[in-house]
């Protein structure tokens, strides 16, 4: 017989475990299935172990840094904001941090403390845990009316499918709740990496592997050389293209390799423009007049740096700096202000920070979270198509879609 007052959530990830607290909260009894020995497997690790858990902003600013389901998610943001999220950890017992861009962490930098806090708030409100795998959701009428579990079948009226993506498998995100969703007729947008790294110019980029660049300015541009990202901030060069938070979040507007040829293009000065950089460039070249190129740029640019530029500008590096020629000189410029690298594609799925894709918006109420196909069945958390730029943008749509559910469950 199915119990009227029981909501099964299906994942203990982040906004697994906030819905299973909120709905338990009410008074409504809560089992949270997860196939994993240990709740929050990918919370723990994520922030590199730190967990960037919102940003201290108002529900516009998030919403400007959500390029994929902003406008859906605008009801359940409003209901549960940045700073609901910050007043639960602290009074979950966490004190927390304000950094740069407005990103918020635990004052320990340990992840584990924001785990456990959600372990503690499911513990006090009586969620009881259950390490299974699901196998199959069970519906009868267009109604949820159990789960099938690989220890056996557990009824219930109320699914809340909390599973996460595809981005870093190895913590348990292998895509069951898409399985799920599609299966009881949802549609699915095609999951793809977002917010990871990009392969580009290999031969350029891993000439410069381990350099990180900061406060410079990415442009992207797609094939009909459209401005479709830019931004300040911090870029790592790796043996197979860019990395870094900067290019994270030019990641989330490049979702189209299969017929676009994306180009990067780096402003490694953007705090000089073109006559000012020159003018740097001329107190230098006076300064080392009589060096070769090679040792005369080192006041400007970083060492990793100096050979790929000096290469792609053409000139011989042993060129004497006094001998270098206007023409020269403004071909050094405009490498430093506009260097490009052609963007070969992303790095795998499993290396990327979260997922984009999954159950299509359009077949989900943004207030509740409820399918519109099955009654009973809730989404909360990266299963949906939605996601957002880094700085804690997508933990905060975790725990607003993850508190709609459990609070309409």
């Amino acid at each position: 017989m199915i119990d009227s007052r029981r909501v099964i959530v299906i994942g203990g990830g982040a906004a697994g475990m906030i819905s299973a607290a909120v709905a338990a909260r009410r008074g409504i009894a809560v089992t949270l299935i997860e196939r994993n020995r240990e709740l929050g497997r990918k919370l723990c690790i994520t922030g590199k172990g730190r967990c960037n858990l919102t940003n201290n902003c108002s529900v516009d600013e998030v919403l400007k840094n959500t390029p994929n389901g902003g406008r859906f998610l605008q009801s359940a943001l409003n209901a549960f904001t940045p700073f609901d999220t910050i007043e639960l950890f602290e009074t979950l017992g966490v004190p927390l941090k304000t950094e740069r861009g407005n990103r918020v962490f635990p004052k320990s930098d340990d992840a584990s403390d924001i785990n456990n806090a959600l372990i503690r708030f499911m513990d006090e409100n009586g969620v009881i845990v259950k390490h299974a795998r699901v196998l199959e959701l069970l519906v009868s009428d267009g109604q949820i009316t159990g789960v099938k579990t690989s220890s056996g079948v557990i009824s219930c009226e109320t699914v809340i499918i909390a599973t996460g993506g595809i981005s870093y498998p190895a913590t348990g995100s292998t895509g069951d709740g898409y399985s799920f969703a599609e299966h009881l007729g949802h549609s699915i947008i095609p999951p793809r990496a977002s917010l990871v790294p990009l392969e580009a110019d290999p031969g350029i980029c891993s000439k410069m592997q381990g350099l990180t660049l900061k406060n410079v300015k990415l442009r992207i541009y797609d094939n009909n050389k459209k401005l479709i990202f830019e931004d300040f901030g911090e870029l790592l060069f790796t043996h197979f293209g860019i990395s870094g938070p900067l290019t994270l979040s030019a990641s989330a507007h490049m979702r189209d390799f299969d017929t676009n040829n994306y180009l990067a293009v780096l402003d490694m000065k953007p705090a000089l423009d073109d006559k000012k950089l020159d003018q740097r460039i001329l107190r230098d070249f006076e300064k080392y007049s009589n060096k070769d190129l090679s040792n005369a740029l080192g006041d400007l640019l970083v060492r990793l740096l100096i050979p790929v530029i000096i290469e792609k500008s053409g000139i011989a590096p042993d060129t004497k700096v006094h001998s270098v020629t206007r023409a020269e000189r403004n071909v050094l410029r405009e490498l430093i202000k506009n260097f490009p690298l052609s963007i070969i594609g992303t790095r795998p799925i499993d290396e990327a920070v979260i997922t984009s894709g999954g159950v299509d918006l359009r077949e989900i109420n943004p207030k509740t979270m409820e399918s519109k196909i099955v009654k009973g069945l809730y989404f909360a958390g990266e299963v949906i198509n939605a996601d957002a730029y880094t700085g804690g943008f997508n933990l905060q749509i975790a725990w607003s879609t993850g508190y709609a559910a459990g609070s309409y469950a």
